[in-house]
């Protein structure tokens, strides 16, 4: 199981990462270099970077928003779906019932 970081952990860490990101050659080593003292695994604070440059507009990628909306819609689309196969299930049902 995942272990959950409070919200405001997540954003202090990331705004210090933010803000040390000229002083390291990439992303990926800032992380690495801040994440022990920040007492959270480098790669897990490599990804809260990487989706607050994403939100951010400063990378490509599906914002923190979009990501909620498709897994809403793709939640709703799963629900559709077993919903229309009980309905084919139920009328399959009635039509051989009423050729009894």
């Amino acid at each position: 199981m995942p272990k959950r970081y409070p919200i405001e952990q997540r954003e202090r860490a990331v705004k210090m990462v933010m803000d040390r990101l000229g002083g390291y050659p990439s992303a990926y080593a800032a992380c690495q270099a801040l994440a022990p003292k920040l007492g959270v695994h480098a790669e897990t604070l490599r990804v809260w970077v990487k989706q607050a440059q994403i939100d951010t507009g400063k990378a490509p990628g599906a914002t923190t928003a979009e990501q909620a909306r498709i897994k809403e819609l793709e939640r709703e689309v799963r629900d559709l779906k077993e919903a229309n196969e009980i309905l084919k299930a139920a009328s399959i049902f009635f039509a051989s019932m009423s050729r009894s």
